[in-house]
């Protein structure tokens, strides 16, 4: 592993060690928790197929 991966990978555990604490305080309720896991799991799935197929 390469340090082009190592620096990426640090950001981004960064940015989630940033973001999680205020995501987990204004998700306390269930229904909320899920709906905005699944909304971020569309995006996520959606960036992934456009990149395979942009990149393929």
């Amino acid at each position: 592993m390469g340090l082009e991966e190592i620096i990426p990978a640090i950001a981004l555990i960064a940015i989630l060690i940033l973001i999680l604490p205020e995501f987990i305080s204004t998700n306390i309720k269930k229904n909320r928790l899920l709906k905005n896991l699944s909304i971020w799991g569309i995006i996520v799935l959606l960036l992934v197929v456009l990149l395979y197929f942009v990149f393929k």
